[in-house]
């Protein structure tokens, strides 16, 4: 909830829309879902989700430090 109300004051409805977005490619690759489906179900570009891939491997640990709490 603190985040939220966070985002909210710095981000336009766009950029946290596009947040969302990425959060959501990062969870299905985490869960071993192939870059066609992750494209399909959300409708992120080919190009977002290899720099989501990215950053899961060569990242500094962020989406994996929020999927981990957002599993608890």
């Amino acid at each position: 909830e603190d985040c939220a109300r966070f985002f909210e004051d710095v981000a336009t409805i766009g950029e946290v829309q596009a947040m969302a977005q990425r959060l959501h490619v990062a969870k299905l690759l985490n869960d071993g879902c192939k870059y066609s489906d992750v494209a399909e179900v959300t409708g992120a570009s080919t190009a977002t989700i290899s720099r989501v891939s990215r950053c899961l491997t060569y990242g500094a640990d962020g989406y994996k430090l929020v999927l981990g709490r957002l599993e608890k």
